[in-house]
């Protein structure tokens, strides 16, 4: 019997940057929850953005926001994890030596923060495509909230830099994922959407058996592992599909609503 539901948003649920769902899936999650079937939303963007696309149902699921630094249930912070601040000055110092057309946003448990000099382009990216609650400094180092996470933007890709350059950097002081193909998170080394589940079956004393997680990038990897019934959407990345126990359809036909359609219509009992 599955007693809880963990999606990732971009690239599984909707096409990375979409500010929408679509309506069957809204249908989906209301119907999860008439059976008493949590769903949290595990994604990469800050609370704000995953609130505001889950606008319809927002009071209906929760939130595991910032790949897991930040869990919010029924508008209570259950988890922040913040950066320790003498890393966070080191990323700055590596972020500032890149040129344009890279883009940075730090997020702390209130909202993102920007640069004054940030490109128009990236400004409308942050506040209608992903909906994020947005202030601008003037330098990053004047930004005096907990930061719970640094991401870095390149558009297109900026998979072979997160994979060449920046992970092999970092990756021994600090969590660094590519968390779809444009951006490069950075949190503390704790972070982890796997991690985050696990505290959510512990929180709700669920157990993994009644876990079902759905993903495509890298950065759904220990959410697979966590999951008893976990799923690699179709266009998933190949060590999602080797993480994932199933396999679903992709974002673009719709992949977790059918899955979640099936799961409802049984009362809970996965799909054979």
């Amino acid at each position: 019997m599955i007693k809880l539901v963990a999606s990732d948003i971009d690239g599984t649920l909707v096409k990375d940057s979409t500010p929408k769902l679509y309506p069957e899936i809204i249908e989906a999650i209301q119907e999860l929850k008439k059976k008493n079937i949590l769903f949290f939303a595990a994604s990469g963007r800050t609370y704000e953005s995953i609130r505001a696309m889950f606008s319809d149902v927002e009071t209906d699921i929760g939130y595991v926001a910032e790949n897991g630094a930040h869990i919010v249930y029924q508008g209570k912070n259950l988890h922040v994890c913040s950066m320790k601040k003498s890393l966070v000055e080191e990323i700055f110092h590596d972020i500032e030596l890149f040129e344009k057309p890279y883009e940075c946003v730090v997020s702390t448990p209130n909202g993102s923060y920007l640069k004054n000099n940030t490109s128009e382009r990236f400004v409308k990216l942050m506040e209608e495509g992903y909906q994020n609650k947005i202030s601008f400094v003037e330098n990053y180092h004047d930004i005096l909230e907990p930061i719970i996470k640094i991401a870095l933007y390149h558009p297109g890709s900026i998979r072979d830099v997160g994979e060449t350059v920046l992970i092999p950097k970092w990756s021994k002081k600090l969590k660094v994922c590519v968390a779809g193909e444009e951006w490069v998170d950075f949190m503390d080394a704790s972070v982890d959407k796997g991690n985050a589940l696990q505290f959510l079956q512990h929180y709700f004393q669920i157990v993994e058996d009644e876990t079902m997680a759905f993903g495509d990038n890298s950065n759904d990897v220990g959410m697979m592992r966590a999951a008893g019934h976990s799923y690699a959407v179709e266009n998933a990345r190949d060590e999602v599909k080797q993480a994932a126990k199933y396999s679903c359809l992709s974002y673009d036909k719709k992949g977790v609503y059918e899955i979640l359609k099936g799961l409802y219509r049984k009362g809970g009992e996965r799909n054979a």
